[in-house]
């Protein structure tokens, strides 16, 4: 019984590691790969606001790359490999130089301690 009522939440919190298409996972590998600072975002997101403007005013002249996924028709595949990819559901989802930095707190934090700067040094 407790498997029916809980097993609808868990599979809406869960990713199978064949859930993104091959093209999905070629266009996020990609975008990491291919950009110093990868941002997948969404356009109403107040904390992705808060990161792209932190990369905008503070490195303006590292190009990030930008991927808003309430604009892509594919944004939540996207976001749901980038969750099996990384262990993180939520946007920002931020990228170094194919580094995995996290959300919005973890950006600003490598920001405030240094570890930002050194990273686009390199």
């Amino acid at each position: 019984m407790l498997s029916r009522i809980f097993s609808p939440a868990y599979r809406l919190f869960t990713t199978s590691a064949t859930s993104a298409s091959p093209a999905t996972m070629k266009l996020v590998e990609s975008a990491i790969s291919d950009n110093s600072v990868t941002i997948f975002s969404k356009t109403t997101c107040p904390f992705c606001s808060s990161t792209k403007s932190l990369f905008a005013t503070k490195f303006p002249n590292v190009p990030a790359k930008v991927l808003e996924l309430d604009e892509i028709e594919d944004g939540p595949a996207i976001q749901s490999y980038l969750a099996q990819k990384t262990g993180q559901r939520t946007v920002p989802n931020v990228f170094v130089n194919s580094e995995h930095i996290g959300g919005n707190d973890s950006t600003q934090a490598a920001f405030k301690s240094g570890k930002l700067s050194t990273m686009l040094k390199a």
